[in-house]
């Protein structure tokens, strides 16, 4: 049976009846104020949550160092980039997890409890970096923390998605993109005013009666793990969603309906399964094992995450389908595995590119005149823009054409930032490339809460997207191992078609951009939902 997305519906472009006041619109029975909670309350957990995800881009360098330290012996650059590699890797599989997890609960209890949990996951365990006196913890304690943040944007983009009118989709789609990335401005802004009063910090502290080494620990490598710790202060946020925030009324219509007693505890074990196939994955990138083993252990890596994470959603299919009669997990399943593609391309790409930027930034200014914090800055500023044009775009165009220009621009923009043929200069035309490249390469986080609703309908919203979105954050943490391994492989460059290529991160942020190329073939086998209204 063909779904709504297949056949737009005869009022799939008819103007949602207005009301004279704030009551509900076309999209649910929810007041304006009620809206404009959710809204609220789901921008400012994107917000803490790219913010979360700058704060190790930012400070993980630091924090690397001084944990691996023995004595005045600091650890080779080598060490520092593989155990930076990791963490990130062990990051995005959290969130792939977390996006999953947190998915199936806001199916089976609703978005604004779960919501409250995710956003209290990560932000408790962020700030407990701060504390650790090894590598290892900190990778552990990210792993978890991400296991939030991939679910604040499944449960976010679904609450938002559901309580909105259809005609404003787009907006809102561009909003939740830029949310993320003013988290991710700010925490440059946060590393520079740290950066500027951490002696006053250290004596304010000691004056305040705390021990010597302690202050010691809290201060070194530039504050690292006060900025670890500020990463407790979303926690606040849970309490005004709880207050304030109204359920999706999309989703009470299920609850009342029944359908979500459909989702088992018992399935969530399918999950912890999945998360071996990326935790396979980062072993075999993430330390020495021979090439066959690797691609073997790859492809089954990946299927043991194919079938770990969409077993708690086909199980729940499965038991609708027993009532109601037909087989409606196997569309639900293809577009999963599409848009998690989809999804892939974006995330590999930005990981994989301008993630970097920061990193290579402080090497080209040799850690001075705050390199870092103002190349994080200009990308976020870009990414911030991008992120809106991109969602407008995707009315304007149409889905399918818009996400080509995306992969077409994000290729210029990384080959134009990284200029792997030539040196490269830290200065502002590096910084105005770095807004160039965070524009284009994270245009398509307006572009995919934009997408990714219209393929689900609502009792597997948050699910479904849940798992098309983070699954590609597996991809991108494979992806992110090799950018360790190309700069040491080609640290001296290479000479290729007769022309001298940089080594180090030039080279190995610019190979990224093959994966657009492989965007811009699975595009086509998307479905085009531009003019329809969201599926119930």
């Amino acid at each position: 049976m063909p779904s709504s997305l297949d056949k737009p519906s005869a009022s799939a472009h008819l103007e949602p009846t207005k009301s004279s006041g704030p009551s509900a619109d076309d999209s649910s029975g929810i007041t304006s104020r009620g809206q404009w909670m959710a809204l609220a309350a789901a921008l400012l957990g994107w917000m803490f949550d790219g913010a979360e995800m700058g704060v190790f881009s930012m400070v993980g360098r630091q924090a690397i160092g001084n944990l691996m330290q023995v004595g005045d012996v600091m650890p080779s650059e080598a060490a520092i980039g593989r155990w930076f590699g990791i963490i990130t890797a062990g990051f995005l599989v959290g969130a792939a997890t977390g996006g999953v997890l947190f998915g199936w609960l806001g199916d089976r209890i609703g978005r604004v409890r779960a919501m409250t949990l995710s956003v209290l996951t990560y932000a408790l365990f962020t700030g407990l970096c701060g504390f650790c006196n090894d590598v290892w913890q900190v990778a552990l304690l990210r792993f978890i923390a991400a296991l939030g943040m991939g679910g604040e944007w499944s449960l976010g983009v679904a609450l938002v998605m559901e309580v909105w009118p259809n005609r404003s989709r787009a907006f809102m789609a561009g909003l939740i993109g830029a949310a993320a990335n003013v988290g991710y401005l700010l925490v440059g802004f946060v590393g520079i005013g740290l950066t500027a009063v951490i002696a006053y910090l250290a004596n304010m502290f000691l004056s305040m009666g705390l021990p010597e080494d302690w202050v010691g620990m809290l201060t070194q490598g530039r504050g690292w793990r006060l900025m670890m710790i500020m990463g407790t202060a979303p926690a606040l946020l849970t309490f005004f969603i709880r207050l304030f925030v109204p359920e999706s009324e999309k989703w009470q219509a299920e609850e009342d309906k029944g359908n979500t007693s459909n989702w088992a505890s018992t399935d969530l074990f399918g999950v912890l399964l999945g998360t071996m196939g990326p935790g396979l994955l980062v072993y075999l990138w993430g330390w020495e094992n021979g090439t066959a083993v690797r691609i073997v252990g790859t492809l089954v890596g990946l299927a043991v995450a194919v079938v770990g994470y969409s077993y708690p959603l086909l199980r729940y299919l499965q038991r609708q389908a027993s009532e109601v009669g037909g087989a409606p997990w196997r569309p639900v399943l293809g577009r999963m595995l599409l848009a998690a593609g989809l999804s892939g391309v974006a995330l590999l790409g930005t990981w994989g590119s301008t993630q970097w930027g920061p990193t290579w930034a402080d090497k080209l200014a040799d850690s001075q005149h705050n390199a870092k914090e103002y190349t994080q800055i200009w990308l976020a500023f870009g990414a911030v823009l991008g992120t809106i044009v991109a969602a407008m775009m995707g009315d304007w165009l149409g889905r399918r054409i818009t996400y080509c220009v995306l992969c077409v621009t994000s290729i210029a923009s990384i080959l134009w930032m990284f200029k792997p043929w030539t040196h490269v200069e830290y200065g502002p035309g590096f910084l105005f490339n770095a807004f160039l490249a965070g524009f284009c390469t994270a245009s398509f986080y307006g572009w995919l809460p934009l997408y990714l609703p219209e393929l689900f309908r609502t009792n597997v919203r948050a699910s479904g997207q849940g798992f098309s979105f983070n699954f590609g954050r597996v991809l991108a943490a494979v992806g992110t191992l090799q950018i360790g391994a190309i700069q040491a492989k080609f640290a001296d460059g290479a000479n290729w078609f007769g022309i001298a290529w940089t080594g180090g991160y030039p080279l190995a942020c610019s190979s990224v951009i093959v994966i657009y190329l492989v965007g811009l073939v699975i595009i086509w086998f998307a479905p085009e939902t531009r003019g329809q209204p969201l599926p119930d």
